[in-house]
């Protein structure tokens, strides 16, 4: 699922400079035993105050967009990673852990991943994300700004960059609602209440939203 415009011109030209005043390390630093064979980009240590003020802005563009909140329906977050892959760099083929850290260092459930494209796409070539779900595979490499959400346990990967560099925000968030299915069905819901006017279908998609909450949501 993709959200554009998730972040404004002027926000990405901000991050832009911001990152390129911080400090990047060996990306593998921060991957699993399995993960680390396959990956080859630089990250920003997460522990530069500048780095942590970033990552509160990406997250309160994401927090401040009611289609994420309503697809992803966030109970706590991981703390943000930002990527940087340069010629020859790329991701293999992995799946991300089952649990994170949220910046306080208390560990989470990593339900929905996410990834906020700080490039412009025309800037580099290769670099696509591409995701391995139950109907096949799909690949994306949208413009800066936008961000794109899946299940974590998804098999994924970063396509080898050919030219140009590739920057990106990464990071995961636990769910109140644990199942991908669970929370399809009620953005589906949702959307489908905005698109029905005042009266009593709405309040029976409101009365049928709230009760699969109720059903389905955990602290």
């Amino acid at each position: 699922m993709i959200f554009e415009g998730v972040l404004t011109p002027d926000e990405l030209a901000h991050i832009s400079a911001s990152l390129a005043r911080v400090s990047f390390r060996d990306g593998r630093a921060t991957a699993g035993s399995s993960a680390r064979k396959v990956k080859l980009n630089e990250q920003a240590r997460g522990d530069d105050p500048l780095v942590l003020e970033l990552a509160r802005g990406i997250r309160g563009a994401l927090e401040g967009r009611s289609e994420f909140q309503t697809a992803v329906r966030p109970v706590r977050w991981s703390g943000l990673i930002f990527s940087r892959y340069s010629e020859g760099h790329r991701y293999g083929l992995h799946t991300d852990d089952a649990a994170a850290y949220d910046e306080h260092g208390f560990p989470l459930r990593t339900d929905v991943s996410f990834t906020v494209f700080l490039s412009d796409p025309s800037t580099y070539e290769g670099g696509e994300l591409r995701i391995m779900g139950p109907l096949g595979d799909s690949s994306f490499k949208p413009p800066a700004g936008a961000a794109v959400i899946y299940p974590t346990g998804f098999l994924h990967e970063v396509t080898a960059i050919t030219r140009g560099t590739r920057s990106a925000c990464v990071g995961w968030a636990q769910s109140a609602i644990r199942s991908a299915d669970q929370r399809e069905l009620l953005f589906d819901l949702a959307c489908a209440r905005r698109e029905t006017p005042d009266g009593h279908g709405r309040l029976l998609l409101d009365k049928g939203i709230s009760n699969l909450i109720r059903m389905w949501a955990e602290p």
